[in-house]
Order: C-alpha cells, then structure tokens, then sequence
C-alpha cells in the first residue's frame, strides 16, 4: 500500500510543480495578493477631500474650518466661493465634503442663537460617507462644547465651572481600532479557499482531459490510496500557503499574532477537509477543467459573501444567516481572528472546531462516495 501511495504520490507532486507557472500562481500569487488585498482592503478614513463655502468669513467660521483640517480625517482641498463651483466639484468626485457656513453664523454664536452648518456628503460611497459624517458630528459637537464653556465663562466668571460626563475609551486586540489588522489574517482564509478549491477540482478532471484515468483503474491502486494521492498534495500546498501568508502579516504588515501557531494549522487542516472536499466533488461532476473552474466560482464567491469577511453576519437577514452555518469559511474566519488578535484557544474556540470537524467530514464522506460512483 505505502509504495503505491508513494508512486501516486509523486505522480501528482510532479504533474503540479514541473509547469513554473503553476508553481508561481501556487507560491508567489498568494503572497502577491496578500500584499495587495492588505493595501486595498481597508475601511479606515481619512484624509477626506473637502471643501469649505464660506459665505460667513467670521473668526468663528474659520475657527470651525481650522478645526476640520487639523483632525487629520479631512484634507481641504479648496475654498468655494460659488454654488456653482461647489455642484461642479461634486460632479467630478475631486470633493468628498462640503462644509458650508451661511452669513451670520459668527454672529449667531456671539449672541447665543443656534449657528446652523451643513455638511454636503457625496453618498455614492455610503461607507465612506456615513464614517465621514460621524468625524464631522464629533468634530462640530466638540466646537459647540467650547463656544458654551467660553460663553458660561464670560457670564458667570472665568472661576465657572460646569459638570459634565468624561468618557475614556480603551479598544482591546486592536488597540488602534485598524482595520487592517482585522481583514488581512481573513485574506489567509480566502487565498487558501481559493488555491485549495481550484486545484483539487481539476485534479480527477485533469485524468479524464489526457486520457490516463482509464489506465489508473486498472492499477492495483484502491480507491482510496487514489484519494489520498490527489489530495495529500494539495494538503500541503495549503499549509504552505498559510505559512507564507501569515509571514506577510505578521513581518509586511504588523499583524500581531497573538496565539497558538500550532492551534492555525490545526484549523486549517480540518479547515481543508471541507475546501478539498468540495473541489474533489466538483472534480467528479465535471467533464473539462473549464466546467471544474466554473464550478468552483460558483461555491467560492457565495463562501466568501457569506462568510463575514467584509459584511457583519448579524446584519444579514434571518434565513442568510442560516445558510451561513453550514459555511466552514464562517468558522475558519472566527479562528483565524480569534488566534492573531484575541490569542485564544480551544477552550474559546472548541465551537468553531467542533463544527468545521463535522461540515469537513461530512463533505468529505459525500464526495468520496460520489468519487466511487463515476469509478
């Protein structure tokens, strides 16, 4: 049994990495796209382009717009002096903001009216604007607290002084609230998902294609020595793949890693029970590699979506959340977080353990049994 695995198993080592592209798109492309996925997947604001429509021009007018430039969340990139200028500034995307300020605020604040200002937002991006917006509402508040403390003051005597409410923030596992520190160990989950699936629904498919299936079934080779040789192969390829990923992360991009090194790779092998799984299932339902690929796409783009990488599950209607339970990615995200931010272990993640261990069996049962029925 050993020697046929062996020979099968070189087979396949050789028949993958003998091609220098396929090598390429299988060591060089994740770590490629781990550095671009890190730079490009990143909710954090700033520098917002605004521009300000002063119609006021009162100490306190440039006061307010001083105060917005020197936040560090906006950037202003020009004062506007007409309503046509402001709609045309808009229309090209070369301003995110407007901050306009009527004639009189100045004086509205020296006589203790309401001073009304409108922020403009360019709600093509409702992320960006709805993040804008909330910067621009602390900053204002913050302006409001001063003028009234400053007012107070004149009237009651500069020895006034007033209650109030302190708030502290502390953030834990991510002390710098950086949103990158949360989605780039999720990129290890999704170039693995991708790698794993795409190559092992190809694998069976590949046999068919040169025409040499025929000849492995009349080899002594069983079939489940013939299994284990498509996919011990591809097993280690993903580990590989994680170990080079999570190098980036850590060493590129400064992700902590807080955990168990050796909890990640357990994960990830119960985690590739299901990946490998589904693509030796798409492996024995498809005729070309062409199909196999197609198939894929269709099983990786929903995982991916429903796997709370980019969008919080619990904003997700009730019925989505339930298919998202029988999503391993859904899971593999949890501890993959989980180990490089928080530090935790089994004890907090036996769950998440537990039910990638059944989904992967599952799976892997169903796709084996279908694998016997085209044999």
């Amino acid at each position: 049994m050993l020697e046929r695995l062996k020979a099968m198993l070189i087979k396949e080592f050789i028949q993958v990495l003998r091609d220098p592209r396929m090598r390429f798109i299988i060591f060089l492309v994740p770590v490629f796209q781990t550095v671009v996925f890190g730079y490009a997947v990143n909710t954090d604001v700033r520098d917002v382009k605004m521009a300000v429509y002063d119609l006021d021009n009162s100490p306190e007018s440039r006061d307010l717009t001083a105060r917005f430039s020197g936040s560090g969340y906006f950037r202003i990139v020009e004062h506007v002096f007409r309503e046509q200028r402001l709609v045309e500034l808009m229309d090209k995307g070369e301003t995110k903001v407007v901050l306009r300020m009527n004639r009189g605020f100045g004086e509205a604040l020296r006589s203790g009216r309401l001073a009304p200002v409108q922020m403009i937002l360019d709600g093509t991006d409702s992320n960006t604007a709805g993040i804008a917006l909330n910067y621009a509402a602390r900053i204002a508040g913050r302006f409001s607290e001063l003028v009234m403390v400053e007012r107070a003051g004149r009237v009651f005597g500069p020895a006034y002084r007033s209650g109030g409410v302190g708030m502290e923030s502390r953030a834990w596992f991510n002390e710098n609230l950086e949103s990158r520190n949360y989605y780039v160990p999720a990129v290890i989950a999704n170039i693995v998902l991708i790698i794993t699936i795409l190559l092992s629904s190809m694998a069976v498919v590949r046999e068919k294609e040169i025409g040499t299936m025929e000849q492995i079934i009349v080899t002594p080779i069983r079939r489940g020595e013939f299994i284990l040789g498509k996919t011990i192969p591809f097993i280690m390829i993903g580990f590989i793949d994680v170990a080079l990923i999570t190098l980036v992360a850590v060493f590129w991009f400064g992700v902590p890693i807080r955990g168990s090194l050796a909890i990640l790779f357990g994960a990830t092998a119960l985690f590739l029970m299901s990946s490998l799984g589904f693509g030796l299932l798409i492996s024995t339902v498809s005729r070309t590699q062409q199909q196999a690929m197609m198939s894929a796409f269709f099983f990786i783009f929903p995982a991916m979506l429903l796997s709370g990488f980019a969008f919080p599950i619990e904003n997700m209607p009730r019925t989505v959340q339930w298919l998202t339970l029988i999503n391993p990615l859904r899971y593999y995200l949890v501890i993959i977080r989980g180990i490089f931010l928080k530090g935790v272990g089994i004890t907090i993640l036996w769950q998440q353990f537990l039910a990638l261990f059944l989904l992967g069996a599952v799976i892997l049962s169903f796709a084996v049994n279908r694998f016997r029925k085209t044999l």
